[in-house]
């Protein structure tokens, strides 16, 4: 058995044509319902997402001399979109909302990433 043998082709996740994605005999309801079934083996893999507000660069000195109540500036405007990242890889941008008192972050922007 050869390597071309054992290739099973993947979605194209970033189509626009629900169709490019599988069988044409599918209706919409039935593709989801396979792409999900498809993509279920990896819906407990953890990942870290992180919101990055913005970035600060400063001596150990002054670091240390931080304390409650510091303000520091940021490299970032107010309103501008802040950075969200899964394992340290650029996904998405956002902005910052209140829900239920609690922060959480909107997604207004998903970043294409480069396949290598």
């Amino acid at each position: 058995m050869s390597d071309q043998d054992t290739h099973v082709p993947l979605p194209d996740l970033n189509s626009a044509d629900p169709m490019a994605m599988g069988d044409v005999g599918y209706n919409d309801d039935e593709q989801v319902t396979r792409i999900a079934a498809d993509l279920e083996a990896v819906f407990d893999v953890p990942v870290q997402v992180s919101a990055v507000l913005g970035r600060s660069k400063m001596d150990v000195g002054e670091l240390l001399k931080l304390g409650p109540g510091t303000v520091l500036e940021l490299d970032r405007k107010v309103g501008e979109a802040i950075d969200i990242y899964v394992n340290n890889r650029l996904v998405a941008r956002g902005e910052v909302v209140l829900v239920e008192e609690k922060l959480g972050v909107t997604m207004t922007e998903i970043i294409k990433a480069e396949r290598t």
